[in-house]
């Protein structure tokens, strides 16, 4: 009897046995990796036509299906399978136990299964629908072709793969783990609420350019690329932002995107240098409406994957119910025990800094000192869903100066367990006045401030063909799935980018 759900030899051992079963299988004249097989039958639809059956009952009802092999016990004339389907938006991939007898398959068939099959290859079964004496529906073979052999072997099933060997193997860990195949199945299920929930209060999905010859739309250092055809220096984008509001200008009314962004910046738990955005622009909108529309999504895809309230170690965050609004100034004041406000001196910020042991660099100004004492202090004590508003003008350069507190812009952003997971505000739609910001920005940027924006001459003229009022958002996807499910960043990124090995 053999049981090979482990191995005692080595990985490479392994290999160079499998490919050596590789050959014997070619130098039979048989195939180790046909074209030519199809099923009648997906494992779950097997189980779902026939799992009513009890102990011992057997049908004359043949299928034809085929799955990778997770688990094998071989006896003299009776040899016992798992095969596991590929997951779907449904399931994590059905299992379905084959059995291979003598009297069925006949003796070379049965002793090419013991000389050829290992775990992690697919075969192919014709046979009857059964259920096993121990009451274990199965599919009694009546043939079995080898339909892809495995050349390297599974990890042992049993046990756990290390953190670094599960994310940069992805390809195993999918294979081996329920959890990891719950999560890519989650993850599409979020994003699939996030869109029709979009697609509900009749937006339209759009796609803009990944390359781009100037980087906007955020605070963030591009990543560089050159254009050979046009022997042009390029950038990948960094937001999504600036050719979604020319489809604004376009007449469009209400438009979204998801797609991938490019920072090139530090990557820890929260951070990545590819990730996944969100952006939607409504017209005739503020920051009020989109915040209105940032709290559908989340909600819709809290619904997606299960409950509105999540069970953290600081606490059960509730989704449900109207979220509240926190103003900056305010918070910070009563945070550090002073009133604080865009004329507070640099000066005093930073003895505030220091006495809370907040670091910054003696070159920052007022504003961006305020942003950065909230962030360290009032930010991560936020566990329940808070639109934190009325930011220092240097937050956004791109939102609507406010109506009518000076220095202020009508932003928010949305904070959730003590991490920021979305923005939003009320767009500047004054291309003077955002022709005035952004030149500010490529004076910054010229000076070497590598995340400043750059002036884009283009998007201001688009401007000034006239937008209506706008209010757009932007929702981290990767950071909605981290709150839904509670693991980082690279368990929500099905193939993350990582350092090489050696």
């Amino acid at each position: 009897m053999t049981d090979q759900t482990a191995s005692p030899i080595s990985d490479s051992e392994q290999t160079a046995i499998r490919k050596e079963k590789r050959a014997r299988i070619l130098d039979s004249g048989l195939e180790a990796y046909p074209a030519d097989l199809t099923r009648s039958h997906a494992l779950r639809e097997v189980r779902a036509g026939w799992g009513q059956l009890e102990a011992g009952e057997e049908t004359d009802e043949e299928v034809t299906i085929g799955g990778r092999v997770v688990f094998i016990r071989n006896t003299g004339k009776l040899c016992f399978a798992t095969l596991q389907d590929g997951f779907t938006p449904d399931d994590n991939g059905e299992r379905l136990q084959v059995m291979l007898s003598l009297a069925e398959v006949g003796e070379d068939a049965l002793a090419r299964w013991k000389a050829d099959v290992d775990l992690g290859d697919h075969v192919w079964v014709r046979g009857r629908v059964i259920c096993s004496k121990r009451g274990e529906l199965s599919v009694m073979a009546a043939q079995w072709r080898m339909a892809s052999k495995a050349l390297r072997p599974l990890p042992a099933l049993h046990k756990d793969l290390s953190d670094e060997s599960r994310v940069r193997r992805r390809y195993v860990d999918l294979i081996a783990r329920d959890d990891a195949r719950t999560m890519v199945r989650t993850r599409s299920a979020i994003t699939r609420a996030v869109r029709d929930t979009l697609y509900d209060q009749g937006y339209l999905e759009v796609e803009t350019p990944t390359l781009q010859l100037i980087h906007g739309g955020a605070a963030a250092r591009p990543f560089q690329t050159h254009l050979n055809a046009f022997d042009l220096d390029m950038t990948l984008r960094i937001a999504l932002e600036l050719h979604l509001k020319r489809t604004m200008v376009g007449g469009a009314d209400r438009v979204f995107e998801i797609g991938r962004v490019f920072r090139n910046e530090g990557i820890d738990s929260t951070h990545s240098a590819e990730f996944t955005m969100l952006e939607a622009y409504q017209s005739w909108g503020d920051q009020r409406t989109v915040a209105r529309l940032t709290q559908d999504l989340v909600v819709a895809a809290a619904d997606a994957v299960g409950s509105r309230q999540i069970e953290t170690p600081a606490g059960t965050i509730d989704l449900d119910g109207e979220w509240p609004w926190l103003s900056v100034f305010p918070a910070l004041s009563a945070e550090v025990g002073q009133e604080l406000t865009v004329h507070t001196p640099v000066e005093v910020l930073h003895g505030i800094a220091d006495a809370r042991e907040v670091e910054y660099d003696a070159k920052w100004a007022a504003d961006k000192m305020i942003m950065e004492l909230f962030g360290e202090l009032v930010e991560p004590t936020l566990l329940q869903p808070t639109f934190v508003y009325d930011y220092p003008a240097i937050a956004q350069p791109l939102a609507r100066r406010h109506r009518t507190d000076e220095g202020k812009v009508e932003a928010w952003d949305l904070i959730i367990g003590g991490v920021e997971r979305g923005t939003g505000y009320t767009e500047l739609v004054d291309p003077v006045i955002q022709r005035d910001v952004l030149m500010s920005q490529s004076v910054k940027a010229a000076a070497g401030d590598h995340e400043a924006m750059q002036f884009d001459q283009d998007f201001v003229e688009a401007l000034e063909h006239g937008v209506p009022p706008l209010g757009g958002l932007g929702l981290g996807m990767d950071r909605l799935v981290m709150l839904l499910t509670g693991v980082g960043i690279r368990e929500t990124i099905l193939f993350p980018l990582l350092r090489p090995q050696g």
